[in-house]
C-alpha cells in the first residue's frame, strides 16, 4: 500500500512538473514578441545601453518624480520585459531638455549615466521624417485650428501642472493658420539649427532637415500637428543609421 502511494505521488509530481514547464514554454512563446518591444522604448536622457540599463535600473521612479514636464512613464507588463522601468512616449510628451537634467541626477543606480549633465549629452535616438506625405510643411497646408488640443489635454491630465508646463503651453500658442514650422521652432536644444531646420522642398513647400546634433528628444514628434506624427524618433538609433548611408 505504501509503495502504491509513493508511486502515485511520484507520478503526480512528474506530470505536474511537465505541465508547469509546458505552460511556461507556451507563455514564453506568447510573451517573446512583446519582449522585443523594450528595444523600441525611448529611454530618459543618459540611459545606458538597453541590457545595462535593464540590469541597473531598480525601478524606483525617482526620475519620473523630478521631471517637471511629466515626460517619463513607467512600463507595464504589456510593453514587454523591463516592467517598471522608465520610458518616454514622445507622441504625448517628449523630453524638453531640462537644465541640469534632473532625471539623471535623481537616478541612484547609474542606469542613467551621470556624465549626462546637459541635453546635448543625451542620445535618446534620432528624428526621422517617417511620413512625408502627411507633413503639413511639405504640402503647404496651414496649421489647423485645434492643433494644440493634444498638448493641452496632456497638460490638463497631470495632477500638478508645473510652471515649466505653463510656459510650454504659452510658447505653443499662435501658430494656427500659419505655415507649419513647429518641429524646428520647438526644438529645445540651445542651438536647434544643429539638430533640425526647415529647408526648401522640391514640391514648393518646406520640409524638416535633421542634422547630427539631434539627440532624439522627441519634441518634434510631440508637437507635430498631424493625427499620426509625420516625424518620429527612432529610439537608440544614431544619425549614421539613417542619414550617412
Amino acid at each position: 500500500m505504501a509503495e502504491k502511494i509513493e508511486t502515485t505521488r511520484r507520478g503526480f509530481i512528474k506530470y505536474s512538473t511537465l505541465g508547469i514547464l509546458a505552460l511556461t514554454a507556451v507563455s514564453g512563446v506568447a510573451i517573446s514578441p512583446y519582449a522585443l518591444k523594450a528595444e523600441d522604448k525611448l529611454r530618459p536622457p543618459g540611459a545606458l545601453d538597453e541590457k545595462e540599463f535593464l540590469g541597473l535600473c531598480i525601478k524606483c521612479g525617482q526620475c519620473l518624480q523630478v521631471c517637471p514636464f511629466h515626460s517619463i512613464k513607467l512600463s507595464d507588463l504589456a510593453m514587454g520585459h523591463g516592467e517598471g522601468t522608465p520610458y518616454i512616449d514622445a507622441t504625448q510628451r517628449g523630453c524638453w531638455g531640462c537644465e541640469a537634467v534632473p532625471c539623471v541626477l535623481a537616478c541612484p543606480s547609474g542606469a542613467l549615466d551621470h556624465e549626462c549633465s546637459k541635453i546635448e549629452d543625451a542620445h535618446l535616438g534620432i528624428a526621422v521624417l517617417e511620413f512625408p506625405d502627411s507633413c503639413l510643411a511639405i504640402s503647404k497646408t496651414p496649421i489647423p485650428k485645434g492643433y494644440d488640443k493634444k498638448m493641452l489635454a496632456f497638460t490638463n491630465s497631470v495632477r500638478n501642472e508645473t510652471p515649466e508646463e505653463e510656459n510650454l503651453v504659452k510658447k505653443f500658442e499662435g501658430y494656427e493658420g500659419k505655415q507649419c514650422t513647429l518641429c524646428a521652432d520647438m526644438c529645445p536644444l540651445p542651438n536647434p539649427m544643429g539638430a533640425i531646420s526647415m529647408v526648401r522642398d522640391s514640391k514648393g513647400g518646406q520640409r524638416p532637415m535633421i542634422y547630427d546634433g539631434c539627440v532624439g528628444c522627441g519634441v518634434c514628434q510631440e508637437v507635430c500637428p498631424t493625427a499620426t506624427p509625420s516625424i518620429v524618433v527612432k529610439p537608440r538609433a544614431k544619425y549614421e543609421d539613417y542619414y550617412k548611408a
